[in-house]
């Protein structure tokens, strides 16, 4: 008897096959996310990483934990490769302070803008609440048309189905500590 060779798939391969698996295409998922073909496939194809925001819409809309998902990715690749736990998107890099589950609706997030950083890419947007707390730096936040700006120890809070972006416009990088709240 041969033994077959459990083949890695990357975090962008698992949310295809889940999706496939749960008879969602392409457009549905563009369609029940709010994020754009373009962002979704190259998330698929392992060319854009997922920002917080796409994860939870996605987990949403197909019924899963994809942190889960996320954190089973990367202890398969901590394996393959000996990197922090980071994640990079564009122009931050976040870790996750809270364990992933199905049954828990709060997330926290260690959040890192790089200095005299804007936002690239899509605005983020995702069901529930938002909490930003400013540990160290500055940061302007756009909220649907409001823009703050908010200094060390300054906070916002706010309904996060709304489009908003960061960005660090200080010389210093930026820390945050993030708390989502998904109903």
């Amino acid at each position: 008897m041969t033994k077959k060779k459990k083949v890695w798939e990357s975090f962008g391969q698992k949310i295809r096959s889940i999706r496939e698996e749960k008879g969602f295409s392409l457009e549905d998922l563009s369609l029940e996310t709010g994020y754009s073909l373009d962002v979704l496939k190259g998330v698929e194809e392992d060319k854009v990483v997922p920002p917080v925001s796409l994860v939870l819409q996605v987990s949403r809309v197909l019924k899963i934990d994809m942190e889960q998902v996320e954190v089973e990715q990367e202890k398969k690749e901590s394996k393959r490769r000996a990197k922090s736990h980071k994640k990079r998107v564009d122009s931050y890099a976040y870790t996750s302070l809270t364990r992933p589950g199905l049954d828990k609706h709060l997330r926290a997030y260690l959040v890192t803008i790089d200095p005299k950083t804007e936002h690239k890419g899509a605005e983020y947007h995702h069901e529930g609440e938002e909490f930003i707390y400013v540990l160290k730096g500055g940061l302007t936040i756009q909220v649907g048309q409001n823009i703050t700006k908010l200094k060390k120890e300054g906070s916002i809070h706010f309904n996060s189905a709304l489009h908003h972006k960061l960005s660090n416009p200080t010389h210093q990088t930026t820390e945050l500590l993030v708390v989502i709240y998904v109903p």
